[in-house]
């Protein structure tokens, strides 16, 4: 160690590079030595190490003047949120509503387009040091105002999703665009079932039409898929009109469910005291309805009544051809007595002439792109597979002799017109060719109901020969996300306006339907 005691005089920046062990210190180096032979080079190296240690402090230094130094301070948005609104020092304005006062600046209150031309002009108002706001929205509260005039004196807001409809209120009569953005971006990251009906409504109140929109697609993803009775009783006439007409519904199983989940609404809207496990929903609402048809009569369908009328436009939109083709959903329609007879046998005819068109006029489906008329008419139905394997299915009905089986295995999905391959409970079509229009869509949702997965074909015509299979997607692994949402539109019929030119077309193709 004593040799380097004595290299430490030259600073431990030379010692950096030359340091060694004493074992390693040649034989015959003098105490004191950098280790090289001879005298004078003894000296140099001294030197040269006296050197090295004056450079390496001044590097240092320089660095350490270059170097900057985090220290928080204070910010002057934090600085003014507090001083100037928190304290009101140097206050030239006092807004006074619901029974509290804020001592404010009007410089600040411009920001606020309702402050900005109550201050311009000739408006009294504008000469006062205290005004008093009348508050004519009773979704406005005083932390909402707390939360509206804070927002003028500071950069960033916290807002909790239990308060932001009162804060949009707020933001909205103050006319604070910024503020109401943010609401509206905190409402579109907190869509769930507790909030998603609260949620439409303020949206449709105040105008955020791209909130709105937001929270109609939550609940087409998951009205079918994830029923839920809170949910149901604050559905509202109006909404439950928009999302039973519209052809993005997620429906699981078949049509015949949208029916059930509206008979189980509608309980619910009539009596919003019922409580139990959504298991007893069905049972409990099919005993209601049967004893008010014992009050009532046979002769008097439900949705004729002054209690049951309200809900006629939402079961307008029921796609009733699609309930009658499976024998045993039409008989519990028929024993429901909800819906009119003048309805049902317009339906009735309707399926009648389109079985007549397929079995003796040669109709072999649409052959033209009509996403209208598909948007309106087409069957409505999904499946749920719980996890990733192999599935093959079909959807029960009576579908004009088009046996349609769907298969999803390794990751593909695809359509196979069954004639003689497979066993059929019906009768299937014969015909050479059938062409079908379709839409399947694949959607997974995380545990709030939001979407995390989703993949489309969009709008096809497919024409299929006998047996024929037709592989319609083929999905990427990395995106699946199970339990997986398998849900598809078909129109097995040609439209109205296709029914007078029923041609089958030469090649077997799928088309895209713009």
């Amino acid at each position: 160690m004593g040799a380097v005691s004595a290299a430490a005089g030259g600073g431990m920046g030379s010692l950096g590079s030359h340091f060694r062990s004493p074992s390693e210190v040649p034989q015959g180096a003098a105490e004191g030595s950098c280790g090289a032979t001879g005298r004078g080079c003894k000296c140099r190296k001294r030197k040269r190490s006296s050197d090295c240690q004056c450079d390496s402090e001044t590097e240092e230094e320089d660095s350490l003047l270059n170097t900057p130094r985090r220290k928080k301070l204070k910010s002057t948005s934090k600085y003014i949120y507090q001083t100037l609104f928190l304290n009101g020092e140097n206050s030239d304005i006092r807004i006074c509503a619901l029974g509290q006062e804020w001592n404010l600046h009007k410089v600040y209150l411009c920001q606020s387009g309702y402050f900005s031309s109550m201050f311009s002009g000739s408006w009294k108002e504008s000469s006062m040091t205290s005004i008093e706001v009348e508050i004519p929205d009773q979704n406005i509260d005083t932390e909402a105002l707390q939360v509206a005039f804070g927002s003028l004196y500071r950069d960033d807001v916290l807002i909790k999703p239990s308060r932001v409809v009162s804060i949009l209120a707020a933001a909205c009569m103050l006319q604070l665009d910024g503020l109401i953005q943010q609401c509206g971006e905190t409402m579109k990251e907190t869509i769930s079932v507790k909030t998603v009906c609260n949620y439409h409504a303020s949206a449709t109140l105040y105008g955020l039409d791209s909130v709105a929109k937001k929270c109609q697609e939550w609940l087409l993803n998951n009205l079918m898929t994830h029923q839920n009775v809170e949910l149901m009783k604050e559905l509202s006439v109006t909404v439950m009109e928009q999302l039973v007409r519209s052809s993005d519904l997620l429906v699981m199983q078949v049509e015949m469910d949208v029916y059930t989940a509206l008979k189980k609404w509608m309980f619910l809207q009539l009596n919003p005291s019922w409580t139990g496990p959504i298991k007893q929903l069905l049972a409990d609402a099919d005993a209601w309805l049967c004893k008010r048809r014992s009050e009532l009569g046979e002769e008097e369908t439900f949705l004729k009544t002054e209690q049951g009328a309200p809900f006629a436009p939402v079961f307008r939109h029921v796609r009733l051809q699609y309930i009658v083709n499976d024998l045993a959903s039409a008989r519990i329609l028929e024993r429901d007595n909800i819906v009119s007879p003048e309805w049902l046998s317009a339906v009735y005819k309707l399926q009648w002439f389109a079985m007549l068109r397929t079995e003796h006029d040669n109709d072999i489906g649409p052959q033209e792109a009509n996403k209208e008329e598909f948007e309106l008419n087409s069957m409505r139905c999904g499946r749920k597979l719980a996890k990733d394997g192999d599935y093959c299915w079909r959807w029960t009905g009576f579908n004009f002799g088009f046996d349609l089986l769907v298969t999803y295995t390794n990751r593909f999905i695809v359509f196979k017109r069954n004639t003689l391959s497979q066993p059929c409970g019906g009768a299937v079509s014969l015909q050479p060719r059938r062409h079908i229009a379709y839409r399947l869509r694949l959607v997974s949702f995380d545990s709030t109901g939001k979407l995390v997965c989703s993949r489309s074909t969009g709008y096809q015509l497919l024409t299929l020969e006998k047996d024929q299979e037709y592989v319609v997607m083929n999905l990427d692994s990395r995106l699946l996300a199970f339990p997986l949402y398998v849900c598809c539109n078909f129109l097995y019929t040609s439209p109205p306006s296709e029914r007078q030119n029923s041609t089958p077309e030469p090649e077997n193709s799928a088309r895209s339907v713009s």
